[in-house]
């Protein structure tokens, strides 16, 4: 779509989001017409005017210094969140305050209907009643508090998810062999060094026995990654560091002046991979080896339903035993969904990441959901299908919605164990 699509698509979402103001604004007038005192109503009503305007005056201020050449900074992101936070908000606001307005238009047509010949003094709708601008308040603040603890705390919570998996036919030696895996570093994203540290001396205290990333390490440009370079190549593993590329980091999401300069970025960010010492796998297998035994770790580039689709699953399982236990690193979930689980050679763990798991959404031991699952059938978590697994990765970082909240960056240990017969 071209800027001017987008343009007009931004001055709806405005035009929408200044009448919510306006419906907003009479709700707050109703809630605040008790008040004795007037300067204290109209701080209120007239505050949240010009807060919540604002908002909107800035969230368009932060899109025209936009840079298609850029992509989204955290300046960006921080202008969106707080635009989305305020628009839900007033969603939720306006959906309590129509549903009472819907209720006093059919009062007041029942009551017209049922008095037809008497002189009615009182007017046609009944006045809107204070309790219903207080449910819109109460109501409201809920994701508004939501959305901002995501923003402030929920991006950098980081919760390590374990899993152990039990094959009949993993090799003895690797029998309690551990994996920690990272994905979705989206570091362009990043506004808090120290947080993003915290993250990562969590994974360094797992200890484990190799490391993968499974892709999206930048937004768009390579150059996003260099602050953090020497925060991530802290993360060492005795078996070694491997990791592949995501969607996001081929660049095609922002704008090149030349193909030559697009091909150069990606270049510079492969070299990034090896300063920050992960073997990168570009359609490839490597074999790791303990105690004479060996299992084999795959890597391809991305592939993705409706996204960059050039991974090559065929050439890099070149060379691997087909009785080989094997592990393969595929960025998007959508590869294991429609081709991994169906080939013919088994592939016996693939890793993934790519969904955030949106960001958003609840997780607990009995109930999952999130939006993404609209679009993804696999978005985190563990898969299992006839003994070939696949463990989707929530993410370590975040883009676009500059936080988390019910679906918190993630750190992922899993531990290799053989079935006993």
């Amino acid at each position: 779509m071209h800027g001017g699509g987008f343009l007009k698509i931004f001055l709806i979402i405005a035009g929408i989001s200044l009448l919510f103001d306006w419906y907003v604004f009479a709700g707050l007038k109703t809630f605040t017409n008790d008040w004795q005192s007037m300067r204290m109503r109209q701080l209120v009503t007239f505050g949240y005017l010009f807060v919540s305007v604002g908002v909107t005056v800035l969230f368009f201020g932060g899109l025209s210094s936009f840079s298609t050449a850029r992509g989204m900074t955290p300046f960006h992101e921080w202008v969106l969140s707080i635009f989305l936070t305020f628009f839900v908000t007033k969603i939720f606001f306006v959906l309590v305050l129509f549903l009472g307005d819907t209720g006093r238009f059919f009062y007041g047509i029942i009551n017209n209907i049922a008095k037809p010949k008497e002189k009615v003094t009182e007017p046609f709708f009944p006045a809107r009643r204070k309790f219903i601008s207080e449910a819109a308040i109460l109501v409201a603040a809920v994701p508004f508090a939501g959305f901002f603890y995501a923003m402030l705390k929920g991006k950098y919570d980081y919760k390590v998810h374990r899993q152990t998996l039990y094959f009949d036919d993993l090799p003895a030696a690797f029998d309690g062999f551990t994996i920690t895996q990272l994905s979705d570093i989206h570091s362009g994203s990043f506004d808090n060094t120290e947080a993003v540290q915290r993250g990562i001396d969590l994974a360094k205290a797992q200890k484990s026995d190799l490391f993968v990333f499974t892709g999206d390490l930048v937004n768009n440009a390579a150059w996003e990654i260099e602050p953090y370079i020497e925060r991530f190549s802290q993360l060492k593993a005795p078996y070694g560091q491997f990791s592949i590329l995501g969607n996001h980091d081929y660049g095609d999401y922002i704008h090149w002046d030349s193909e030559a300069e697009k091909d150069a970025n990606l270049d510079k960010l492969k070299g990034h991979h090896k300063t920050l010492g992960y073997r990168l796998l570009l359609d490839e297998n490597v074999v790791i080896e303990k105690d004479n035994q060996k299992i084999s770790l795959i890597g391809v580039q991305n592939w993705g339903r409706g996204f960059i689709q050039i991974g090559d699953l065929d050439e890099a399982l070149q060379g691997v035993d087909k009785d080989a236990f094997k592990i393969l690193l595929s960025h998007d979930p959508t590869h294991w969904e429609e081709k991994v689980r169906y080939h013919p050679t088994t592939i016996h763990l693939t890793l993934a990441g790519h969904t955030h798991g949106a960001q958003f959404g609840v997780e607990t031991a009995a109930f999952r959901w999130s939006p993404v699952k609209y679009r993804y059938l696999d978005w985190a978590g563990l898969v299992n299908e006839k003994n070939r697994y696949l463990y989707v990765n929530r993410g370590f970082g975040f883009l676009a919605f500059s936080g988390r909240l019910g679906i918190w960056p993630e750190i992922t240990v899993i531990t290799l164990k053989k079935r006993v017969v």
